[in-house]
């Protein structure tokens, strides 16, 4: 299984701070699907300086389907591995509440607009095998 952990600023944040918060209950049996959706999730917007804002946004949440075979020719194996990855997003700006003076109270993250299965691209995002 794949892990794909966008980078850009704030993006690594929310996505690390998903794996740790319940996603939203739906009709959806979470232990069975496969695919990549939009899901609500809550994280806390924290900055050094100033106090944490409990945010409730939509990220990529899913299993892509990936396998491996060998094959005769070199490099031996035939791999196809996707994951669910931000296909578009838009950024939202808050601001963090109490922040010292020399500290800018402005938080910017993603809201997934559209997330697909798709290759993890490395100019964009961590891609980790576990």
């Amino acid at each position: 299984m794949r892990l794909c952990h966008v980078i850009q600023g704030s993006l690594q944040l929310l996505i690390l701070t998903a794996c740790i918060h319940l996603l939203k209950t739906s009709n959806v049996n979470l232990h069975t699907f496969i695919g990549c959706a939009v899901r609500e999730f809550t994280f806390i917007a924290k900055r050094p300086g100033c106090r944490g804002l409990r945010i409730t946004t939509d990220a990529c949440w899913g299993r892509c389907e990936t396998w491996e075979k060998p094959v005769l020719d070199p490099p031996y194996i035939e791999a196809h591995h996707r994951v669910c990855t931000y296909n578009e997003t838009k950024l939202v700006t808050v601001k963090l509440p109490h922040c010292s003076p020399d500290v800018s109270p402005f938080y910017t993250y993603p809201v997934a607009i559209r997330c697909d299965c798709d290759v993890c691209s490395t100019a964009s995002t961590e891609c980790e095998t576990l």
